[in-house]
């Protein structure tokens, strides 16, 4: 069984489910084969080496304002930000591929699958990946299992989540000494965006309250006159598709007042890439991680 996956969540899924990655990688029988991922894949390492199916007409060096307005052109324009090169897509004469339609800016879209795998000769199964809460990404996993012939392993995956977060989530009282500091996560700073879908979840599992959005919400777009409104205890950046340093450089070039203010009442870093903007198995580990941070 051949899988393509075109985004980093679905990828992650499938390494954490068993399968084998690379043409050459062992496997048993006619068991799921990882050969091709999207241009933002990077986890496990071992997928970097696999050929890229996807690209972007964003440059992920631009300043964060640029990134913005290049993505609202893009839209205003019906045109996507990323692209699925159907020569390789068809050259890996997938049996599966794993999509999204949660985010058109972070991963390859329906409106844009749908023409790629109309070019194959034979139609792979295609399974749709879409939380947007923490019960929406086990559902996911299980698709994904079920898809794979894995299902054992999704039910298993999804059980030592589970067992973390509720570890996590007893522990978080005894942390706080029973104070809920009031959070807000910014996933873009130009403009500022509050985190939405299940990073609210991960806040209350690590003792916090999320000020800036709820469970389940999309991101959303909110000035710096109303987050400094909220009175947040604490203020984590943890960007969208880039790391902790590039957060740690954007907020050393906010020049405005109003965002130094909300900075002073204490702000910390996330690695936003690779936890909590990945629906998958990492999302765990961001909660630990924020529960560490939010305690501080």
């Amino acid at each position: 069984m051949r899988l393509v996956s075109l985004l980093p969540a679905g990828t992650e899924i499938v390494a954490a489910l068993g399968a084998a990655i690379g043409e050459t990688a062992p496997t048993t029988g006619n068991g799921p084969r990882l050969v091709g991922v999207s241009h933002e894949c990077d986890f496990p390492p071992d997928v970097r080496a696999l050929p890229r199916v996807t690209r972007t007409s964003i440059d992920p060096t631009w300043p964060s304002a640029e990134i913005d307005r290049a993505v609202a052109s893009a839209r205003a324009a019906g045109r996507p930000t990323i692209t699925i090169d159907a020569e390789i897509l068809s050259q890996l004469r997938p049996d599966v591929v794993l999509g999204q339609s949660v985010c058109d800016v972070c991963a390859v879209g329906d409106s844009t699958l749908a023409p790629a795998l109309a070019t194959l000769p034979t139609r792979p199964l295609v399974v749709m990946l879409h939380a947007h809460t923490l019960d929406g990404v086990f559902a996911d996993i299980r698709r994904v299992g079920q898809a794979l012939d894995l299902s054992d392993e999704a039910e298993e995956l999804v059980a030592g989540m589970r067992y973390r977060l509720r570890r996590l989530q007893e522990r978080s009282p005894m942390i706080m000494a029973h104070r809920v500091p009031r959070t807000v996560v910014l996933e873009w700073l130009d403009p500022p965006y509050v985190a939405g879908h299940w990073v609210p979840e991960l806040v209350a599992l690590a003792g916090g309250e999320d000020v800036g959005n709820v469970a389940g919400a999309r991101s959303m777009r909110r000035g710096w006159r109303e987050l400094l409104a909220l009175a947040p205890d604490r203020v984590v950046i943890a960007l969208c598709g880039f790391d902790e340093a590039r957060g740690r450089r954007e907020v050393l070039q906010l020049r405005d007042d109003e965002p130094r203010r909300l900075f002073s009442r204490g702000v910390e870093f996330l690695d936003g890439n690779a936890y909590t903007s990945r629906p998958g198995p990492r999302l765990v580990d961001a909660a630990e991680q924020l529960a560490r941070l939010i305690g501080r």
